[in-house]
């Protein structure tokens, strides 16, 4: 039986600092933060759930859904990440997209990819030493159609049964998700961040409610955060695979400068 040990949530961009420094540090600091105790956790394994940004999948065959599968990664190199590799762990990511298959979720397995700053961005400053194994999760909300919160929610709910009753007894897990919070990409309310939305999905995770970001449709997501905002669907996985599970806001920043809102937070794991 195995056990997740620490779970977290993260946007995953970073925009040019000049002007917004104080922000910027910000929220590297918050997500540092968020690192040192995802280490602290002392994982076997840790679980990042992401959107590809056309990097990867492409609109000719659109992937919903995926796993990485690879006993090493390199990152894409977008953003300036380093291009330095990092384990990964084949075994548990193949395991897994069988036991999901016996769950009502087929989910495609992927081994040539190279995660793009979705993954990379979080990871170089989650993983310091890049020591920590990884297992991306896919959640390609920029497919058509968008995997829902509905969905996404129930895929954690899945990993947690996964994690609890199929790994080995002592296996330690962490969960990550990455993306969000409200920002339009190529549309007229590019530049637009509803940091009252973004707060208050936060509210609903951090307070236990993480089942209430299943009911976000995809309108309602559209309206209310835009399409980079359907990358809120990574947080719905973490909060199904956590439970009703509480937490604490570690960061969240209003950066009209980078288009986006920035948000982190932390969750305290409970049985």
């Amino acid at each position: 039986m195995g056990q997740i040990v620490s779970a977290a949530a993260t946007s995953h961009t970073f925009g040019v600092p000049e002007g917004v420094e104080v922000q910027a540090q910000r929220i590297f600091d918050g997500i540092d933060r968020i690192g040192e105790a995802i280490r602290a956790s002392n994982p076997d394994v840790m679980l990042i759930a992401t959107s590809d940004h056309l990097v990867n999948f492409s609109l000719d065959v659109q992937i919903p859904l995926a796993v990485g599968i690879s006993d090493e990664w390199i990152p894409y190199g977008d953003l300036g990440v380093p291009r330095k590799a990092f384990p990964g762990n084949r075994a548990f990511a193949a395991e897994l997209v069988a036991f999901a298959a016996q769950r009502d979720f087929d989910l495609a397995s992927v081994e040539n990819v190279k995660p793009d700053h979705g993954l990379s961005m979080p990871n170089a400053i989650i993983n310091r030493g890049l020591n920590i194994p990884v297992v991306p999760i896919y959640i390609n909300t920029v497919m058509t159609p968008a995997p829902t919160c509905a969905r996404s929610y129930a895929l954690g709910k899945v990993v947690r049964e996964f994690v609890e009753f199929m790994r080995p007894t002592h296996e330690r897990v962490a969960i990550v998700a990455t993306g969000g919070l409200s920002h339009w990409i190529c549309l007229p309310d590019s530049g637009r961040v509803n940091a009252a939305w973004d707060l208050q999905l936060i509210e609903k995770i951090v307070s236990g409610d993480g089942v209430g970001l299943a009911e976000l449709s995809f309108d309602s997501i559209m309206r209310d955060g835009g399409n980079g905002g359907l990358e809120i669907a990574a947080w719905a996985f973490m909060a199904g695979a956590t439970g009703g599970c509480t937490g604490e806001l570690v960061y969240y920043e209003e950066m009209t400068a980078w288009w986006t809102g920035m948000g982190g937070i932390l969750m305290t794991m409970c049985s």
